[in-house]
């Protein structure tokens, strides 16, 4: 039998039975179109987050307290207390740092903040006027803190575009009260928006304050000398080539400071080292929805193994005739075969289809009260329905095999 011939009876055979056929090839629609719409989802929250990352710029370096890895253990990041605002002076200096365009020192907490009926939980910064360009922040009303504020620890706050449409909704927020832990601060401007719909990860869920109000007035820790422990320092390069030739200098001018002659009491990341370990954790959360939804997959497979042997039991008789009238063992093995890979072959194509329309109509839709991001990737619509067609084969080889193998007298005598 050629391959023409093979095809059309497959089709012939399946055409019989279309229910049963059509039940089968669901099972695989669901497998694989779940498979692409959830891989599609994965690698929109990747995207996602990752875009939001580099929107702050990808020429930035962070130093925080504490050795990130020793021994291959984590010391606890940024719990110890070993920089202050005046090592992060000491990094501007065109002399011993060249390649450092900007610092921005900072400490975080969280408070609640009240504006009238509304109030809010949400994480404060202080910082510094030069955080607004190092972070790459743009404002969208009033103005940012000065070095006035700065100097006079002054009871004023810049919000977040999520954090002032809780607050004021549609209004003006800026010359408002709110009230940060029972302290009352002026409001006396606002972010520009970048994007922060997730609730796991948003860039406008925060709130700015001068960074020595911050500390004076909503925490209470001190160094010994009396000066302000920082829990970050932001350092904004000139060229995003000189990360390595910039970490060098910043590490250098610390280590002096802190007359370190051993290991190291701080660290230092860049934003693409950021980046890169949050695309390995979120490919990990993709492969993760891929390997559920192709848990349904196999199920699919093993609905047509099902269906092909119970096809193998109701077609004995028609098995015993073609081999009484001459056909071999292997154009029974490849005529079952056929069947299978056509079932699973349809059953992924139409799935990929579903899951392409799912992804297009899935983007941008919320979902428990977050919007949602999805990319179609056809690298994965391939890969699916290369999978699905060899599941059909392999589910399928077993009921092929089988019936090749039966006797054509034992065949013709079943009733």
């Amino acid at each position: 039998m050629n391959v023409q011939t093979i095809l059309f009876t497959a089709l012939s055979s399946l055409g019989a039975n279309k229910m049963r056929a059509g039940l089968t090839l669901l099972g695989v629609v669901i497998g694989v179109a779940a498979v692409i719409t959830l891989m599609s989802i994965g690698k929109g929250v990747q995207q996602s987050i990752t875009q939001r990352i580099e929107s702050l710029g990808t020429n930035l370096l962070f130093v925080r307290p504490g050795d990130a890895n020793q021994g291959g253990f984590s010391r606890g990041q940024g719990s110890a207390t070993t920089l202050t605002m005046a090592d992060a002076f000491a990094l501007k200096d065109d002399v011993f740092t060249p390649s450092v365009a900007a610092v921005a020192p900072e400490i975080s907490t969280t408070a609640q903040v009240v504006a009238g009926r509304n109030n809010t939980n949400t994480r404060i910064y202080g910082v510094t006027p030069e955080y607004l360009a190092a972070r790459n922040f743009d404002l969208s009303s009033g103005e940012f803190i000065t070095p006035g504020h700065v100097r006079e620890n002054s009871q004023v706050v810049v919000l977040g575009s999520e954090v002032a449409e809780t607050l004021f909704g549609f209004r003006n927020p800026v010359g408002q009260k709110v009230r940060l832990n029972s302290r009352q601060f002026k409001v006396i401007g606002v972010l520009e928006s970048k994007g922060g719909g997730n609730r796991f990860f948003s860039l406008d869920d925060q709130a700015l304050v001068p960074i020595t109000t911050a500390y004076y007035r909503l925490s209470s820790q001190r160094t010994a000398q009396g000066g302000i422990n920082v829990q970050t320092i932001n350092v904004q390069l000139h060229d995003v080539d000189d990360v390595d030739k910039a970490i060098r200098e910043v590490a250098t001018v610390l280590r002096l400071r802190h007359r370190i002659t051993r290991e190291d009491d701080f660290s230092i990341t860049s934003q693409q080292e950021t980046i890169e370990a949050l695309q390995e954790t979120t490919n990990t959360f993709v492969v993760f929805l891929g390997a559920i939804a192709g848990i349904s997959l196999l199920v699919g497979g093993i609905g047509i193994m099902n269906i092909m042997l119970v096809s193998v039991t109701e077609r004995t008789r028609e098995i015993g005739i073609r081999k009484a009238m001459g056909a071999k063992r292997r154009d029974i093995l490849l005529q079952f075969v056929s069947e299978a890979t056509l079932l699973s072959l349809g059953g992924g194509g139409v799935g990929v289809t579903l899951g392409f329309v799912l992804s297009i109509l899935l983007n941008g839709r919320s979902l428990l009260g977050t919007p949602t991001q999805t990319v179609f990737s056809p690298e994965v619509a391939v890969l699916a329905l290369v999978v699905s067609a060899a599941i059909g084969l392999f589910f399928g080889i077993y009921p092929a095999m089988r019936a090749a193998r039966l006797h054509p007298i034992e065949a013709l005598r079943y009733e």
